[in-house]
């Protein structure tokens, strides 16, 4: 069976690490674990200072996406608007077309009523004599 050799490259890269920071110290642990330590911090710290958003640039980013943002919304919202106000004048004009066609037909029925009325009037006089018949 062939075993995995990442243990093994895992356990020099340490070892050679403690080796370096043991030789530059001058062989004293302590110093060597404080270099050690020093070296971990100032990585880390560059690292995170590398790290999208952090520092001014990712204020200056903030802002930009801000600002970007609320002229998404503002021109969203005059479209919305100019939409309302558009279908607010369509429902108004179909309401004057729809009222105007209902009193129309008011009328229309209003003059056949009078009409009809004015028929049957003429026609019950005339089996009285009142009526303007011939």
């Amino acid at each position: 069976m062939s075993r995995s050799r990442a243990p093994l490259a895992f356990g020099m890269a340490a070892a050679g690490g403690i080796g370096y920071y043991l030789y530059s110290a001058g062989g004293d642990p302590k110093v060597a674990q404080k270099k050690a330590e020093a070296d971990a911090h100032r990585a880390s710290a560059q690292f995170k200072s590398e790290l999208p958003g952090r520092g001014e640039q990712a204020k200056k980013d903030a802002e930009k996406y801000g600002a970007e943002a609320g002229a998404k919304v503002d021109s969203a919202f005059g479209k919305t608007q100019a939409e309302l106000q558009r279908a607010a004048k369509e429902t108004e004009a179909y309401a004057k077309d729809a009222k105007a066609a209902a009193m129309k037909k008011v009328d229309e029925f209003d003059k056949k009523v009078e009409n009809e009325a004015a028929k049957a009037k003429s026609g019950i006089g005339s089996w009285f004599g009142f009526g303007g018949g011939k």
